[in-house]
């Protein structure tokens, strides 16, 4: 069983509800537009993170995150991507590879816009779990949580941690 704390859009926002989410985790996956390599050393030396870089993140979050992270957490196939689009519209740079080789859990941020939903055509479990920054026209900071058990994933719960 391992639990995950998925986060995006921090935009160089790392405050004390976040990082106590982040203890309560096995891993922390950040969905991209870190904003600085603040964010990341924070929840780094709190529990393991994967991690990808959004379009707002300079050369040195470039290098450090990759664009596109694809890794198994026990049975479950999972491709995680800032800019992703959602199911049945993906993004033309993510389309294809969805499309070819379907993972089970699909992971985006880039929109400030929480959303799970199921492809049921591709079998593919999308997930965009919002922004936990304060940059952005979202009205609430969101994260989410999970634990991944097997090849199942199970206990979605929905984190608002308050108005941006």
């Amino acid at each position: 069983m391992t639990k995950i704390l998925l986060l995006s859009d921090t935009h160089s926002h790392i405050d004390d509800t976040i990082l106590k989410y982040a203890k309560q985790a096995d891993e922390i996956w950040h969905a991209g537009d870190i904003g600085s390599l603040e964010v990341t050393d924070a929840l780094q030396k709190i529990k393991p993170l994967r991690a990808v870089h959004g379009n707002i993140d300079d050369h040195v979050l470039q290098k450090e995150f990759p664009e596109n992270n694809r890794f198994m957490c026990e049975g479950v196939d999972v491709y995680m991507t800032h800019i992703g689009g959602y199911p049945p519209k993906y993004n033309i740079r993510t389309r294809d590879i969805i499309k070819q080789n379907p993972p089970k859990l699909f992971i985006s941020g880039h929109s400030h816009i929480l959303k799970v939903m199921m492809d049921k055509n591709l079998g593919v479990l999308h997930m965009n779990p919002g922004a936990c920054g304060k940059h952005g026209f979202h009205q609430m900071r969101t994260m989410l949580r999970f634990v991944i058990t097997g090849d199942q994933i199970k206990d979605l719960e929905v984190i608002e941690i308050g108005k941006r």
